[in-house]
Parts: structure tokens; C-alpha cells; sequence
């Protein structure tokens, strides 16, 4: 049998749960339990799909899931491998693969990233954004 791996699809994001134990103000830990039952969690994006599918305008005449040669295009993901997302955490599904635990949750479900300044531009207010807003 070969070697395994994870295929992400649609606008899904595939997550690798932070679980450090943290400290209260008072010097107590705070077990991964007592963490789950939060509401909104955050952790590292690992990989993400490919976005969500565009129609071909020339197909939608008949069958639009049925590949005529086009190629298929995507709503591109804003999350990238390596960013940390906070998240709805009754949004994501736990997996484990191969001993590790991960979640898998739709980008909609995440609240928002942070992310190592590269190839970023500032506007005016200090918002960033990405150079390549659109790739298809």
C-alpha cells in the first residue's frame, strides 16, 4: 500500500488544533477539556482546498458539472497554509489521521487570520491586502 494523503476540496481548511494548555491569572491550567467547550478556538492552517467552483458560461446551457475541456476554475481561498485562524468551533469536524488530530471547517467558519507580513500592501487606513486578490 502506498503513502496516504490528506486531499482538501471545495473552500474547506484543514487545521491543526492549538492545544496548549493555558494559565489563568491566578496560576491555575486549564486542561484541553475545559478548552473545548469554547466557543471560538484558534490553530494552523495545514492546507486548504482549492475554493469553490465557477460554472463554465459556455455549459450552462445543459450540464454545468460535466467537463466540455474547459478548465475549471475557482473562487480563490483567502486562508493559506501556515496562517493562524480563530474559529467557530461548532463549525469544524475533528479527525484523526494517522495519530494527529485535525479539523476540518469551511473558510466561512473562520473569524480571522493572522499571518506573517510578505508579500502584503497597505491602503491608506492600514487594511491589508493581498497583491493577488483574484487567481483563476
Amino acid at each position: 500500500m502506498g503513502l496516504k494523503k490528506l486531499i482538501v476540496i471545495g473552500d474547506r481548511v484543514l487545521i491543526r488544533p492549538d492545544e496548549k494548555e493555558e494559565r489563568t491569572e491566578v496560576g491555575l491550567y486549564l486542561p484541553q477539556t475545559v478548552k473545548e467547550k469554547e466557543e471560538v478556538i484558534g490553530g494552523y492552517i495545514v492546507k486548504t482546498g482549492p475554493g469553490i467552483p465557477l460554472a463554465d458560461p459556455a455549459s450552462l446551457g445543459d450540464e454545468p458539472w460535466k467537463s466540455n475541456g474547459h478548465t475549471l476554475r475557482y473562487i480563490p481561498m483567502e486562508a493559506r497554509p501556515g496562517d493562524y485562524a480563530l474559529f467557530l468551533r461548532k463549525a469544524a469536524v475533528e479527525i484523526t489521521f494517522e495519530g494527529e488530530k485535525y479539523l476540518i471547517l469551511p473558510q466561512s467558519a473562520i473569524l480571522v487570520l493572522v499571518r506573517e507580513e510578505d508579500t502584503e500592501t497597505e491602503d491608506e487606513d492600514g487594511m491589508e491586502f493581498p497583491d493577488d486578490d483574484l487567481r483563476f
